[in-house]
């Protein structure tokens, strides 16, 4: 199964890109223990900044980016991690998804991150991003992650929710349906789709 990682860092490196890489590794490793093997490829968008402009502008993708497009579109899964600025998500972050049609990603399991200088931003996974990707109809999970600069390098254990932890879950619950996905295959087309994959999953 491919899944497609979306990161909107704009340093280098980049912590949203650490933590996509984290989210992917569990997800992968979730996905090993039940036997299935992930595609992964990553999309930066921090190289696609001026693409975006210029299909935002002139209404056309340039080649580079109508291959990323096409990669997010066709994806079993995707991971889409930002940065926040101003409280959301950022502006090269928001104008790539603005160039997808509100159609292509319908029902796709979308597992969201953020990233930011301090917990207090942490509402942004349900007053932003989940938003967004509700209105392009993907199958948003129930576990978003969000990393303040004070979550890297703490731990956690049966009585604390860290970082690790809040990784592991989202990991799980994404690896969880994709492998439903893969073991019962339904038409895209069909309107019980979500529905009957939701079904499917645990998240114990």
């Amino acid at each position: 199964m491919k899944l497609v990682v979306v990161s909107a860092g704009l340093s280098t490196p980049s912590s949203t890109r650490l933590l996509a890489d984290r989210l992917t590794d569990a997800v992968r490793d979730e996905l090993a223990d039940q036997g299935h093997k992930a595609e992964v490829e990553v999309i930066e968008l921090r190289g696609l900044a001026v693409a975006i402009a210029n299909n935002l502008v002139t209404g056309f993708p340039p080649p580079q980016l109508a291959d990323a497009i096409e990669a997010m579109t066709s994806a079993d899964g995707l991971v889409a991690v930002t940065p926040v600025f101003s409280a959301s998500y950022s502006g090269l972050f928001k104008s790539f998804f603005d160039l997808i049609d509100p159609g292509a990603l319908t029902g796709k399991p979308v597992l969201i991150g953020a990233t930011g200088g301090t917990p207090r931003h942490s509402l942004v996974l349900d007053h932003a991003l989940r938003p967004l990707f509700v209105y392009l109809r993907t199958m948003v999970l129930p576990t978003g992650v969000y990393a303040a600069s004070e979550d890297w390098g703490s731990g956690s254990d049966a009585h604390t929710d860290g970082l690790p932890a809040r990784i592991r879950r989202a990991g799980r619950e994404m690896a969880s349906i994709l492998a439903a996905g893969a073991t019962h295959p339904v038409p895209e087309d069909d309107p019980t789709f979500s529905k009957r994959k939701l079904s499917d999953l645990r998240f114990d």
